[in-house]
């Protein structure tokens, strides 16, 4: 058995996914927002993320348009657009156990930090192990997450926070909750929709087409 046979036979993978899923953290991480917001010092902190969140969004969903509609894609690393998933988690999850876990020691955030993006990689493992993206797909959601964690804690400034208790039990209560019960994430369909109205054709591209010219091209 190899290493993506051993993958799928793990328990848990399809549940553990939904964990990336934007129509779950896009929540968490908006009202995570607005609760900075309103605390002292913080309020650029939470401009500066969601404004970047919003960019990543933006080149994530570029990516899939692109090949979905035009076929733009590179077979020779199998890449089909950037993974959603693993750039909603990286970009995400980071920020949250920062922002809640890490205290006011350097200690605290460096923990918390790597609590965050150890979520994020199993995340972005768990796409890889539900056959939905490539190892290139989800290194490259990983990294724009990244990036937009990296920016965002360059213009955070030190200081305790502190949460109207509702907050935290909100989110726990949410992320709990809403993975084995919320319906399947439609983003993926709404994303081939834009772009077969913007490319004008009626079929989507697919990763089979991809591979299958390239193999056209090399034979």
């Amino acid at each position: 058995m190899n290493f993506l046979d051993a993958l799928h036979t793990l328990p848990y993978w399809q549940l553990l996914t939904r964990l990336g899923e934007a129509e779950i953290l896009l929540p968490v991480a908006v009202l995570t927002a607005i609760a900075l917001f309103f605390q002292q010092g913080k309020r650029r902190l939470a401009v500066v993320w969601m404004g970047l969140i919003a960019m990543a969004i933006l080149v994530t969903a570029a990516s899939k348009i692109a090949f979905i509609g035009w076929g733009l894609g590179f077979a020779s690393i199998n890449f089909t657009g950037v993974s959603g998933h693993a750039m909603f988690a990286a970009s995400i999850y980071p920020m949250l156990m920062v922002t809640f876990l890490a205290g006011d020691t350097r200690a605290g955030l460096r923990r918390a930090l790597l609590l965050g993006c150890a979520l994020a990689l199993l995340v972005g493992v768990s796409r890889i192990a539900v056959g939905a993206h490539s190892w290139s797909e989800v290194v490259a959601g990983l990294l724009v997450g990244a990036a937009v964690t990296a920016a965002v804690l360059a213009v955070s400034r030190a200081g305790s926070l502190r949460m109207p208790v509702f907050v935290p039990l909100a989110l726990l209560a949410w992320m709990s909750i809403t993975p084995a019960q919320m319906q399947a994430s439609q983003s993926h369909s709404l994303v081939t929709r834009v772009a077969l109205n913007l490319s004008g054709h009626v079929v989507p591209y697919t990763r089979n087409d991809l591979l299958r010219s390239a193999r056209q091209q090399v034979s």
